[in-house]
């Protein structure tokens, strides 16, 4: 990138961050392929120098070493990063409620419990080596309790200023608007991409009306709108997930074919075709692909520069409307 990166403000009165943030979640074993952390530390370092702002991680994310990589990566440069954590997945099942999903994984519990809100964010400071966050999510809400009681517990921390913006992961609608009667929401951050258009139908125009910024997670379809992707290793994230299974991921390499095609027409990758639709899908709209390698960096934030005209636009919904993967969505 040459160019400084164009930024978007996070919710009427959030956070201002660079149009494409990074996902960190990659930077940690299990999700895709293997990693190193002196090269991942590496990867975060040079998108912090190409103007990337945004830092999306989670406790749950390694069980701590993500948050401890991240804390190497920014360390004398907290001052350029708008860093967001989670809290509220539990995976060792010791407390919580179990939360119904799609994906072919151990069940996913969640603890949104006040008590448990506050018990979490002082350990996710300290593996950051940071005195507050700029935003903090819910994981995912839990079914145990209500989120106006959890989101309260939130805005007890912004009043001790070790948060600055609450946001929530992995929500409806509904729920998003009784969360932001308690306390402003800056951010709502779900599955969004051109293989999981569901947020469309509801929870996108409800975050617009309400003045909430969205954070698309894995807007590159867990990497397979960027790559050709044949297969999954067993150990790979993606194996829990419906649309990498080997008969839905064959199917979908067909249907989403065409896709690839208009990217190659534009003379663009697929993964800056896939960005720039997110980014054409309103100013309140920041995506944060998972990125390992510099060239990751290059390629994706190279999408902020490709504008899409309204024959453009209407071809990608043309080719890859609304439903048209094979196999669930997380939710």
């Amino acid at each position: 990138m040459t160019k400084p990166i164009p930024h978007r403000r996070l919710g009427t009165n959030g956070p201002s961050v660079s149009a494409i943030g990074f996902g960190a979640a990659v930077l940690s074993p299990g999700y895709y392929e293997p990693v190193e952390d002196t090269a991942s530390i590496d990867t975060v370092r040079y998108a912090l120098d190409c103007g990337v702002n945004l830092i999306d991680t989670s406790n749950v994310y390694g069980l701590g070493h993500n948050e401890q990589l991240i804390a190497q990566a920014i360390a004398g440069r907290r001052d350029e990063v708008v860093l967001a954590s989670k809290f509220g997945w539990v995976v060792d099942g010791s407390s919580g409620t179990e939360v119904q999903v799609n994906y072919d994984m151990p069940g996913i519990r969640a603890n949104g419990r006040p008590e448990y809100v506050h018990q979490q964010i002082d350990g996710s400071l300290q593996r950051l080596g940071v005195d507050h966050l700029d935003i903090y999510y819910v994981h995912f809400p839990d079914p145990g309790t209500p989120i106006e009681e959890t989101v309260g517990a939130m805005a007890e921390l912004v009043g001790q200023g070790k948060v600055r913006y609450l946001g929530l992961c992995n929500v409806d609608a509904a729920t998003l608007r009784r969360a932001h009667a308690v306390h402003p929401i800056a951010v709502v951050e779900n599955e969004y991409s051109l293989w999981a258009r569901i947020q469309e139908k509801e929870v996108l125009p409800t975050a617009k009306a309400l003045g909430i910024g969205f954070v698309p997670w894995a807007p590159l379809g867990s990497g397979f709108l960027g790559a050709d992707i044949e297969s999954v290793d067993a150990g790979d994230f993606r194996s829990w997930q419906p649309r990498f299974k080997a008969d839905n991921l064959e199917e979908n390499r067909k249907r989403f074919g065409p896709l690839r095609d208009l990217a190659k027409e534009l003379g663009i990758s697929p993964a800056q075709l896939a960005l720039a639709w997110l980014l054409h899908q309103g100013e309140q709209v920041v995506p944060i692909p998972g990125m390992t390698q510099r060239w990751h960096v290059d390629d994706n934030l190279a999408a902020t520069a490709v504008m899409l005209d309204a024959e453009i636009l209407r071809r990608i919904d043309q080719v890859a409307p609304p439903g048209l993967a094979a196999g669930a969505g997380l939710v």
